[in-house]
């Protein structure tokens, strides 16, 4: 397989896949709409990772995964296709819910439609799920063993009760790495569009005899990451407040944990399911395997930038946010022998580093929040 489409791939990880793809020898071709949101007004000619990937070699084809004739160009002689392009961002999603249906789910149908009806030469599909899809992660109980709570209720965080109780007993309970086989139960509209889109390439893939690939990726940083995006990607939510020298006001009590992976570990493990044939009609996690709360990640970053910002712990809370969540790595690793290269600490110093070199644009942070608030989904 020499050919290779991918959709979003001028976007974060799409555009650092295919630089690694293209310096393999790899022929790749991109499919992207250069949503204003991700990169802004002029993409064209403002965007250095979209001229990097066309300088690298990249083909190019301006387009969406909602317009057929679109995808009919693009899956021209291509061998494979890594479908990364969706509507991101958990919170957006619970009121632009017309919108991500209609990317995420109906762009994946006219892609799993072409593919049954039409000639194609196409050999491997992977998917790009989410972390989203699990809801809360996984638990355990000192009475009722492996438990996965259901969301957290308004009254409870309303008061200041953010961690998640047990299902059945109402005890607190120990956090424990979330595996493949954990409970699907997403508590976004985001996440039940990623679950959708997985379980529909795998279910065609499988008909069809066409291998495919579902990862699970986990909050996705580092160089590249779009800086003008309020929506999604709290590292850069976070650096874009403090380049603007602007206070950082943290949800809940900023003690809420997120599994960080690094870029690079992101496009090592989905070249892994490329090429390898053990990863074939399989789902993998991919993450860093340890979780990181929020005020952590904050103050790291204030450090990074030498900032004298304030953090401050609001209490605020969203609704369809979950409390905890972090990958179990177990399976990945032994069939496809993936395990992550970068530290927190170590990925954070490089994507500060190359944040500094960038031209940081007026922050958009508060106009996701006014949203929010709008519809009741801000407490």
């Amino acid at each position: 397989m020499k050919n290779i489409l991918i959709t979003g791939g001028a976007g974060f990880i799409g555009s650092n896949l295919s630089l690694k793809l293209i310096n393999q020898g790899y022929n790749v071709t991109i499919l992207d709409n250069l949503s204003t949101q991700i990169h802004g007004t002029n993409p064209e000619k403002d965007s250095a990772t979209f001229n990097t990937i066309i300088n690298g070699g990249a083909k190019f084809i301006k387009g969406s995964v909602t317009e057929k004739n679109d995808w009919i160009k693009a899956l021209a002689g291509q061998d494979a296709v890594v479908h990364l392009a969706a509507e991101t961002g958990t919170g957006q999603s619970m009121y632009e819910i017309q919108k991500y249906v209609d990317v995420n789910i109906s762009g994946t149908a006219l892609l799993l439609d072409l593919l049954t009806n039409s000639e194609h030469s196409v050999k491997k599909i992977i998917v790009a799920s989410s972390r989203a899809i699990y809801g809360e992660g996984k638990y355990h109980c000192q009475t009722h063993g492996f438990v996965y709570p259901e969301g957290r209720s308004d009254a409870d965080m309303s008061r200041g009760d953010f961690e998640c109780k047990c299902p059945i007993c109402k005890n607190e309970l120990e956090l424990v790495p979330t595996d493949e086989n954990s409970k699907i139960h997403p508590s976004s509209i985001y996440g039940i569009t990623k679950q959708v889109q997985e379980q529909m390439v795998l279910t065609v893939g499988k008909s069809l005899g066409i291998p495919s690939v579902a990862f699970r990726y986990q909050n996705v940083y580092g160089p590249g990451q779009s800086l003008s995006n309020p929506y999604t990607g709290i590292l850069s939510i976070f650096s874009t407040l403090i380049k603007n020298n602007r206070n950082i006001n943290i949800f809940e009590d900023g003690k809420e944990s997120r599994d960080f992976v690094y870029i690079d570990d992101i496009v090592d493990a989905t070249i892994l399911g490329l090429t390898k044939n053990e990863a074939n009609f399989e789902v993998f996690n991919v993450g860093a395997d340890k979780p990181i709360d929020v005020l952590t990640v904050a103050n790291e970053l204030k450090k990074n930038y030498k900032s004298r910002i304030d953090i401050n712990i609001t209490g605020n809370y969203r609704i369809g946010d979950i409390r905890h969540n972090y990958a179990d790595l177990t399976k990945i690793n032994r069939l496809l022998g993936f395990s992550p290269r970068y530290s927190f600490l170590n990925g954070i110093s490089n994507f500060c580093a190359w944040v500094e070199d960038q031209e940081i644009k007026e922050d958009k942070y508060h106009v996701s929040i006014e949203e929010m608030k709008s519809r009741g989904l801000y407490k």
